[in-house]
């Protein structure tokens, strides 16, 4: 049984359907990877699980229990957190207090979760007096992804984590996604650089108008020859 899947689900925006019985699991332990070309409901999916659309047909469960009908907050309180490609931050407050509001679900001591978001993300500790508007667009995006691990989450889901960065950065968000499934956590993320995202995928999803076109390993969609060709520009 997958850690987190949205099954079958079919919904969108103002009547019209961009999810057409689209499928997405994240497993234990793993990252799974969503690709396609643009429009083709790849972070419609995402907030499809995380409830932030409402489905006409299909479910969504976490660890087997039935979690359709709940807000995006209660679903923070079954293991999920979710960062969105922009807006982010909190512009205006300091690196510490973006932390430390993502641990407002928590009723316990945060400080151990905090060092640990410092452990990975080293740059933080440094500037975390500073207000996160003056942060470049990758360190905000290492705080948008540390506040998310202060929910101490089962999976993190990533809509697009290395949109707009430098590809130094993109290597290095890639780098930390890997070392944050090392430490249990288990990552559903959506990607425009397929090829990178593939590279470090345990599964992939391969969506077109909103439909699962293709789902295999990473490696094995990275070696498929139709999604080279219509998808990697092989």
């Amino acid at each position: 049984m997958s850690l987190l899947v949205g099954e079958n689900m079919t919904g969108g925006y103002g009547g019209a359907d961009i999810l057409n019985d689209c499928t997405i699991a994240a497993e234990a332990g793993e990252i799974s990877v969503i690709v396609g070309p643009n429009g083709a409901g790849k972070s419609t999916a995402m907030k499809a699980i995380f409830g932030m659309l409402t489905l006409k047909h299909g479910s969504v469960q976490i660890d087997g229990e039935d979690i359709t009908g709940l807000p995006p907050q209660e679903r923070v309180t079954r293991g999920m957190a979710f960062v969105p490609q922009t807006n982010n931050v909190f512009t205006t407050m300091t690196v510490e207090e973006n932390l430390e509001m993502g641990a407002f679900v928590r009723r316990d001591d945060i400080r151990k979760t905090l060092e640990e978001v410092y452990e990975l993300f080293p740059v933080l500790r440094e500037k975390r007096r500073q207000p996160a508007g003056e942060l470049s667009g990758g360190q905000r995006q290492q705080v948008a992804i540390g506040r998310a691990l202060m929910t101490l989450p089962k999976v993190l889901m990533l809509d697009e984590p290395t949109a707009g960065v430098s590809p130094a950065v993109k290597d290095e968000i890639m780098f930390k996604i890997m070392e944050i499934v090392r430490t249990g956590v288990s990552i559903l993320m959506v990607e425009q650089n397929a090829r990178q995202a593939l590279a470090i995928a345990d599964t992939g999803y391969v969506l077109v108008h909103g439909r699962n076109l293709h789902t295999d390993g990473g490696t094995e969609l990275l070696l498929d020859p139709e999604v080279r060709r219509s998808f990697l520009g092989d």
